[in-house]
């Protein structure tokens, strides 16, 4: 299955193996052969089966069945299966008063003359803990059908990946633990792994169940060699978790500890812009312009936060129910400086600015060059610079003009502004922004 088929936030960059020369830069890069992502598509999305609905409920009405007696023990099962810290408290709750009530029902039935007012109080109170466990039980019904109960599917994998235990809430760990018949981790930290959506040369990326019962991206990265990547691998991280949320996917937890580092972040469920122009053709004037607002939007917003993106292109924009987010921001960077003792380089060729493939400093003004290079992808449905051999792409890069007709006249000028060869005289995310609505 081709990479485009990994509808989640950490698509994988291709990587070319070898050194190639344009006449102004030589530039190594890294491919991954066979290259196999074992997601569902994009128009499959990951839904719990009937059978996961019918145990799911089942497990809610025992708490209406049993007259409330069971609660304690359904929500502990919950608070196990969820690993959600919030659910045991629940559970410890319940059992207290509920049992309480039990007792001091029974202890009542062996006393002939009880105060009326305590008597109803006890009623009362055994009923609405009753009430209140059936009315937990079905807001959990969702979370424990996704969670548990959904089967997870066999998924090839090319290589071992390494194993996890769950950790503690606040605790950090990739210790080893029990491995689902795929292969695949059962456990990342603290977030369950319900199944693969991609593999690509950094990492693998998993949708997974945090403890609250949400669904998150977890992607684990291959390449931390030492504690001073570490350390540097999570200073720019943290520097993207800064980013404002809107129009991008939130970077919500980074883990350095162990073999493997990974990355959390919001699970937006949708296809990639890629995806979405090579499966129905390129975007017309109002999407397009949609398109264009808001993701200069994302990176006005990325630059502000003091964060280079380093790999805008059309994978890294997902097309959500709520429009399109940016993702992957602030990765590429951590990824470069993990690599750079080894003489590689990470990015994308055909969307690459000038600086990046010269060995320049990189800067926002590359974002926007790489933006304007995306735009000409869901105006064209290809790639401005081509996409044949690298040496090629790299020689258009720096030296051809791409034919700006088939944008919209309102965003010709400024896509033709951020293509110029020269940094310094690109306008700013915030300016594009500015002149898309002038």
């Amino acid at each position: 299955m081709s990479q485009d088929r990994c509808p989640q936030f950490f698509h994988s960059r291709p990587q070319v193996d070898g050194k190639l020369s344009t006449g102004w830069a030589t530039v190594r890069y890294e491919r991954l052969h066979g290259d196999s992502l074992s997601a569902m598509p994009y128009s499959h999305p990951v839904r719990p089966s009937g059978g996961a609905w019918a145990a799911a409920i089942g497990w809610a009405v025992l708490a209406l069945v049993s007259c409330g007696l069971a609660t304690p023990f359904t929500m502990g099962f919950a608070a196990y299966w969820l690993r959600s810290t919030l659910q045991a408290v629940a559970a410890c709750v319940y059992l207290v008063l509920i049992g309480s009530f039990v007792i001091a029902i029974i202890l009542y039935d062996e006393v002939d003359s009880i105060p009326e007012p305590m008597s109803t109080l006890v009623s009362f109170g055994f009923v609405i803990s009753w009430i209140g466990g059936i009315a937990h039980s079905a807001v959990l019904v969702p979370a424990m059908a996704r969670a548990r109960f959904q089967p997870a599917a066999p998924v090839p994998m090319q290589a071992p990946v390494p194993q996890y235990r769950p950790a503690d809430l606040h605790q950090r760990t990739t210790a080893p633990t029990r491995h689902q018949p795929s292969g695949q981790p059962e456990w990342i930290g603290h977030y369950r792994v319900m199944h693969q959506l991609g593999r690509g040369g950094q990492g693998a990326v998993y949708l997974a169940m945090a403890p609250n019962g949400v669904r998150v991206a977890v992607k684990v990265l291959h390449d931390l060699v030492d504690e001073t990547a570490r350390t540097r691998f999570a200073r720019e991280v943290d520097a993207a978790r800064r980013v404002a949320t809107f129009s991008t996917a939130r970077v919500l937890d980074v883990n350095v500890n162990g073999q493997h580092a990974y990355i959390v972040s919001e699970y937006v469920e949708g296809p990639s812009l890629e995806q979405l122009v090579r499966r129905h053709g390129p975007r017309d004037k109002d999407s397009l312009t949609r398109l264009a607002l808001s993701t200069a939007g994302a990176l006005a917003a990325i630059h502000k936060a003091g964060v280079v993106h380093r790999d805008f292109k059309p994978s890294n924009v997902l097309i959500g129910h709520d429009g399109p987010r940016v993702i992957d921001f602030g990765i590429a960077r951590a990824l470069d400086n993990m690599t750079m003792t080894s003489g590689k380089m990470v990015g994308t060729p055909p969307y690459m600015a000038p600086e990046q493939l010269t060995g320049e400093p990189v800067g926002p003004a590359s974002d926007v060059f790489s933006w304007a290079v995306t735009m000409m992808f869901a105006a064209t449905g290809r790639p401005a610079f081509g996409e044949d051999t690298v040496p090629a792409v790299f020689h258009r890069v720096l030296t051809f003009h791409p034919d700006l007709s088939p944008l919209p006249p309102a965003l010709r000028g400024v896509v033709g502004a951020c293509l110029n060869k020269r940094p310094e005289e690109r306008p700013s995310a915030s300016d594009v922004m500015v002149a898309i609505v002038h």
